[in-house]
């Protein structure tokens, strides 16, 4: 059977089909229906943050934030280590993507790398807790204060991820969200935008649906809606979300151990993940020692149908259609020898065995 980096998580469909004869009496499924109302009323307390817009998926959602926000032109500083969809983002704004590099330890945006990259030109600081890793974000709040910027954070990784005890989604002057299919909470596709400031909200609500209050069009708007279909299938995922997190640690618990004496003696690197920090477990990250090794991993385990992924690869700013001379060593580095490895609700200990086997295998060479 192949084992891939992450397999979707489907709850009983009993009780999403309880939810779907609602929707089927009320005929209702669309333009902010009752489910959609309270999937953003339950996230907004799970954030502590005053208000949630759902949206279609989490890209929109970034790009929904930065026009909320005002970036329509600039620069924008970001991380070149995550998903291609942070920069797609920003490039779909007409905005340039500048890379501050990344941190080896935490894997993040380096705020003395971010500072440095400061210009008149800089219109916001668009920062990723990659893997649901906390940013620096004292550093960066202080950086963004004294340049007078807002910060976006791209929280995709980031969902039920506490730090200091507050939500990570709570940090900055908004922060978004995936609900990808691929991610620990997911309503199939969809995402949110966090924030606490009315005026952000209120734009984000007008422009996801197509920019107009019935006869009243009042400005360029898009669709980027979230159904109750979505909604519905959320907050059923919700229900479970504390058994599939302690699935997930324990299954991380075991690949520590089973990893330990490469662990210590330097041959794997975990990414530190910062005291105070209540993580989520959404991936289970190692650094090899080298690309060849990265790859005779992929390889050994790919005979076996199972598959990791270089999360993530390519380092952005090496991208063909970003025109960039940042330099961003670190991150390219990183990229190269990158592996989450499988990590889900159906991972059985036999099968992370098998992994654990052909890694300590190519490793042990």
């Amino acid at each position: 059977m192949r084992i891939d980096v992450t397999k979707t998580y489907l709850p009983p469909l009993e009780e999403y089909v309880s939810l779907l004869e609602d929707i089927w009496e009320c005929g209702h499924i669309t333009n902010g229906g009752a489910f959609v109302r309270e999937l953003e009323q339950g996230l907004s307390e799970r954030f502590d943050t005053r208000y949630v817009a759902a949206v279609a998926n989490g890209t929109l959602a970034l790009q929904l934030g930065l026009d909320a926000l005002g970036i329509t032109e600039g620069e924008v500083i970001t991380t070149p280590f995550t998903y291609v969809a942070t920069v797609s983002s920003i490039l779909w704004q007409r905005c340039r993507p500048v890379f501050a590099d990344i941190d080896p330890q935490t894997l993040n945006m380096d705020p003395q790398r971010l500072e440095r990259l400061i210009t008149s030109r800089t219109r916001a600081i668009l920062p990723v807790h990659v893997f649901g890793i906390p940013c620096a974000v004292d550093e960066i709040a202080a950086i963004a204060q004294d340049k007078q910027l807002p910060v976006i954070y791209d929280a995709s990784h980031a969902f039920g991820v506490r730090y200091r005890g507050r939500s990570l989604l709570s940090y900055g002057d908004l922060s978004t969200c995936s609900f990808h299919a691929t991610k620990l909470f997911h309503t199939a596709e969809g995402g949110c935008v966090a924030t606490d400031d009315s005026t952000v909200f209120e734009r984000i609500e007008l422009v996801r649906r197509f920019g107009h209050n019935d006869d009243d069009h009042s400005r360029l708007g898009i669709n980027a809606k979230l159904s109750e279909l979505h909604a519905a299938l959320g907050l059923v995922n919700l229900r479970h979300l504390p058994k599939l997190v302690e699935a997930r640690r324990q299954l991380s618990d075991r690949y520590d151990a089973r990893l330990a004496a490469s662990l210590r003696a330097g041959l794997l690197q975990r990414p530190l993940i910062p005291a105070e920090t209540t993580y989520n477990y959404a991936y289970y990250p190692i650094l090899t020692a080298s690309e060849g090794q990265a790859r005779g991993i992929l390889d050994t385990l790919a005979r076996q149908d199972i598959f990791p992924r270089r999360y993530f690869y390519p380092s952005l700013n090496r991208l063909p259609y970003v025109l960039t001379s940042d330099a961003c060593p670190v991150s390219d580095d990183v990229s190269r020898r990158i592996l989450c490895l499988p990590l889900s609700h159906a991972l059985t200990e036999s099968e992370q065995d098998m992994i654990c086997e052909g890694i300590l295998e190519v490793v042990g060479r």
